[in-house]
């Protein structure tokens, strides 16, 4: 007998293993970007904020792997832009460090939180300047990411930028005051 209040997520054993395959074919969906097809199975009642193992939501494996059209369909049928996985990192966060501009602009447009920042407090600012992104630090600033915020560490964006040797980000953020 099922305990009624019991509120936890079934373990994988408990899932029929066809719904296990059906739900994996879905997130493949979104890391291929098939947009046709996530509206298709969309439309069909599979929810916009289905996640996997990890806490990847359709959305997040479709911004990480830079398919704007996949993420504007996830986000025009209610996905949520802010969503976390188990590491408390945004799909803003997963575009800024593969350097996908129009995922993120695409993100802002539907919401996206420009300073959602990790558990550790880094935000999408601090990951595009870690990694030299430079379009992508203008883009975030655009839409007000705070680059004098700080992590858990004390650490700003320029001081990430420091750290990693990203000169031009670096520069960047000085010429814009920060």
């Amino acid at each position: 007998m099922t305990d009624p209040a019991n509120t936890a997520p079934p373990s994988r054993a408990q899932i029929d293993p066809d719904l296990l395959a059906l739900a994996q074919q879905v997130f493949d969906l979104a890391r291929r970007g098939d947009a046709s097809m996530l509206a298709a199975v969309l439309e069909k009642g599979v929810p916009p904020n289905l996640r996997n193992d990890k806490g990847d939501s359709l959305v997040m494996l479709a911004s990480y792997h830079g398919h704007v059209d996949a993420v504007r369909v996830l986000l025009e049928r209610g996905a949520d832009p802010n969503l976390r996985n188990d590491n408390g990192q945004t799909p803003i966060a997963g575009a800024a460090f593969k350097g996908f501009d129009k995922v993120i602009e695409t993100l802002l447009a539907h919401g996206a939180d420009v300073e959602g920042a990790s558990p550790d407090g880094r935000t999408a600012l601090m990951v595009a300047t870690m990694f030299n992104r430079t379009a992508i630090v203008d883009l975030l600033i655009a839409h007000g990411a705070n680059p004098n915020a700080h992590d858990a560490n004390g650490v700003t964006a320029s001081d990430a930028a420091a750290r990693m040797g990203a000169g031009d980000a670096q520069a960047r953020l000085k010429a814009l005051g920060a």
